[in-house]
């Protein structure tokens, strides 16, 4: 079976026997450098036989700053990855840095399958999202004590169900929360009509809520960023 692109560029997040999710990030430098790194990935995974060892999808996005590329896939689980990366993982590596020089592979973090997800909601116009927000939350593993992560999405949920009835979100279409294997990170993938409803929503200067005060300023937070991506990019083995 040979890899084979889907038309709307996006991974199914509600595909089952998903058991582990691996994230990556890279910095290419440039649109054109992005547009170049998405196609020599293209070619390189669609020339091959598709691995076929618990890998259920690949998909990559591109992110709205023109610099980075971020790289979603699902697994049946984790030991299905670390086989791909001792048998497939650098040729397919190889070239594509042939292709595009000077590829920085800034981080690769693994999640388990999604923890909580929100209702997925129609767009206005009945198109696809045409935009992805990924949303990193950072604990210290060591200080925060079990079910830290878990209370502080809870917490997210709760701000979210207030929002629907205040402040409601109208550009936004789904969230998917990952927990890291490492303990210290929560990863939202978030499907939004477009870049400029969700920079809208950031910007609404209305006072924050308690429900988000507590989101916000929750005092085991010791980092977080918020990116934007469009899908660029998604493969699965073809029938």
């Amino acid at each position: 079976m040979n890899a084979v692109a889907h038309p709307d560029a996006r991974p199914d997040l509600d595909r089952p026997g998903v058991g582990a999710v691996l994230v990556s990030t890279w910095r290419v430098g440039t649109p054109e450098r992005q547009r170049a790194a998405v196609e020599a990935i293209r070619k390189a995974w669609e020339s091959r036989e598709w691995p076929d060892l618990g890998l259920l999808s690949y998909s990559v996005l591109a992110g709205t700053d023109g610099d980075t590329l971020l790289h979603y896939s699902q697994w049946t689980e984790q030991d299905a990855y670390d086989a791909f990366v001792r048998t497939y993982r650098d040729d397919r590596n190889a070239e594509i840095d042939a292709a595009v020089p000077g590829i920085e592979r800034v981080e690769l973090r693994r999640y388990g399958a999604v923890h909580r997800s929100t209702a997925r909601r129609a767009t206005a116009t009945g198109a696809p999202p045409g935009v992805v927000v990924i949303v990193e939350a950072d604990f210290d593993a060591a200080a925060g004590g079990a079910g830290q992560r878990e209370e502080w999405v809870d917490h997210v949920f709760a701000a979210l169900d207030e929002d629907a009835v205040t402040r409601p979100a109208s550009g936004g279409i789904s969230g998917r929360f990952h927990l890291s294997v490492e303990g210290d990170r929560v990863l939202n993938y978030a499907e939004w009509e477009s870049e400029r409803a969700h920079a809208d929503w950031l910007a609404d200067d209305a006072p924050l809520s308690e429900a988000w005060r507590r989101v916000q300023h929750d005092p085991r937070l010791v980092g977080g960023r918020v990116k934007r991506y469009t899908p660029a990019l998604s493969l699965s083995a073809g029938v």
